[in-house]
C-alpha cells in the first residue's frame, strides 16, 4: 500500500480514534454479543426483530472498527511548528480577518477530524488549502467552491 493515500491525524484525533477503536472492539462488542445472545432466547430468529436488530448493530460496529484501522493504518501525525516561524499548518488555531474586520477563528485539523460546530476544518477545504503554509500578517485568498473569493488577513496563529 505504499501508493495509498496518507491521511494526516494530530495527535489529539488519533488518540481519539485509538479510544474509539478500544471501546468498540472491548465493551461496544461485548454488550452486542450480550444482545445477540439474549435475542436468541425469544425463538424463532427469522421473524425476531431484537435479533435482526442486534445483528445489523453488529454489523454497523465491524464496519467502523474496520474503517478506524484503516485510516490508522494510513495516518500520518502532524506537528506544527513553534515560535517565530509559526506557519499554518495542522493542529494551528487561525484567527482570521476579512476585508470587513470580522473575524473568525479555525483550528485545522486533519479531514478525518473536521467538525464545523467545534470551528474545527481541514487542511483539504478551500479554506484549509488557502491557509497551509502561510504566516501571521499574510493575506490569503479563498476560491469557495461556488466561484466566489474572498481575502483574509492572518491575525494570529496559536499552537
Amino acid at each position: 500500500m505504499d501508493n495509498a493515500k496518507k491521511i494526516e491525524l494530530t495527535a489529539e484525533g488519533r488518540q481519539k480514534l485509538v479510544d474509539e477503536l478500544a471501546y468498540r472492539e472491548g465493551e461496544k462488542h461485548d454488550e452486542i454479543v450480550e444482545r445477540i445472545k439474549e435475542a436468541r432466547g425469544f425463538g424463532d430468529l427469522s421473524e425476531n426483530s431484537e435479533y435482526d436488530a442486534a445483528k445489523e448493530e453488529e454489523a454497523r460496529n465491524a464496519a467502523r472498527v474496520n474503517e478506524i484501522r484503516q485510516i490508522l493504518s494510513q495516518a500520518v501525525i502532524v506537528e506544527a511548528g513553534t515560535g517565530r516561524d509559526l506557519t499554518v499548518s495542522i493542529g494551528t488555531t487561525v484567527e482570521l480577518k476579512d476585508e470587513k474586520g470580522k473575524a473568525s477563528t479555525f483550528t485545522i485539523v486533519g479531514t478525518t477530524e473536521t467538525n464545523s460546530l467545534e470551528h474545527k476544518i481541514s487542511n483539504e477545504s478551500p479554506v484549509g488549502k488557502a491557509l497551509v503554509g502561510h504566516k501571521k500578517g499574510d493575506t490569503v485568498e479563498v476560491v469557495a467552491p461556488s466561484g466566489k473569493t474572498r481575502t483574509y488577513t492572518i491575525a494570529s496563529i496559536k499552537r
